[in-house]
């Protein structure tokens, strides 16, 4: 039975694609640009379908049928601006489940792999963001499907956003730079995925789990370890809010930048460096730590 994949364009849906198609899975990648990935070797396969999907459309028969068969689907959405995106992929779910002959109780439905945010369970969380993932887990959780909730804390995959710096000055500019993210490897985060979305016997069903690496790491001693992988000195230059703003605002809209100004302030009052176990439990290995994703994308850097 196929896996649908959203999101494969990004950075952990990629991967959570790639690690699918290579284990031999029949795959099912909905895109809104779908020549993106027609356009990516690494997910081409015998088993391996490419289905248009535009979720701010609202075409819920096209979108049942792009789930129609699927054993497990991983819910990968991106806007909390456009919070039908979740409702709409998991009401197709359930039309999909249903047209299928679901109403069988040996037939329990595709099960709902859900990346979300570990956000959700800090009780002083209340941006933009993370009411919208809580309400994206409601969706879920209420549907009546099978479901697994994945929470990641930062991926370690957002110090790329420094890498021009570091090229262009050897300067990593960040705010809250002794605020400690314990952040994780979203290669983890894909292992983890990918065993929820494949693994028979349910052993993930009404799962949430805390996934994050193996110690939290602040943005200054981020950059120690950069210089460390690349063999250079680096600069820490720490970003006031406003300075870390005006950046943002050349990205997103007002309320997304203002929502992830009030993230960076919780990491610099220590709500991120907790550790949790959720990728041992997960995947049943350790988490990678920062300095070996760092190693593994040094050339990224230089």
């Amino acid at each position: 039975m196929t896996v649908v994949v959203t999101g494969a364009t990004g950075t952990v849906g990629g991967e959570v694609a790639r690690r699918l198609v290579a284990a031999g899975h029949p795959v099912r990648l909905l895109a809104r640009r779908p020549e993106r990935l027609r356009e990516r070797p690494e997910l081409a396969g015998p088993g391996t379908e490419v289905v248009t999907a535009d979720l701010d459309a609202d075409e819920p028969a096209r979108l049942a049928a792009a789930l129609a068969g699927a054993r497990s689907v991983f819910l990968l959405t991106n806007n909390p601006l456009r919070p039908e995106h979740d409702e709409r992929l998991v009401t197709a779910a359930l039309a999909a489940h249903e047209a299928g002959g679901g109403a069988a109780p040996r037939v329990p439905g595709p099960r709902l792999v859900k990346l979300s945010a570990l956000a959700v369970t800090d009780p002083g969380a209340q941006d933009l963001i993370t009411r919208w993932h809580r309400e994206n887990e409601a969706r879920v959780t209420a549907s009546g499907l099978p479901w697994t909730l994945l929470r990641p804390r930062a991926f370690m995959s957002n110090a790329l956003s420094w890498a021009p710096g570091i090229r262009a000055d050897g300067t990593v500019r960040a705010p809250a730079g002794d605020g400690r993210n314990a952040c994780v490897d979203p290669r983890d985060i894909a292992e983890a995925a990918v065993r929820a979305l494949t693994e028979d016997g349910g052993p993930h069903d009404g799962r949430a789990y805390a996934l994050t690496g193996p110690a939290a790491v602040s943005p200054r001693e981020q950059t120690e370890q950069l210089a460390e992988v690349l063999g250079q000195p680096l600069r820490f230059a720490e970003l006031t809010l406003r300075q870390a703003g005006e950046r943002l605002r050349q990205r997103y809209p007002e309320r997304v930048v203002r929502a992830l100004l009030e993230s960076a302030e919780r990491q610099r009052a220590g709500g991120k460096s907790e550790v949790a176990t959720g990728v041992e439990e997960a995947t049943g290995r350790p988490p990678a730590a920062f300095l070996d994703w760092a190693g593994d994308h040094a050339d990224r850097f230089r």
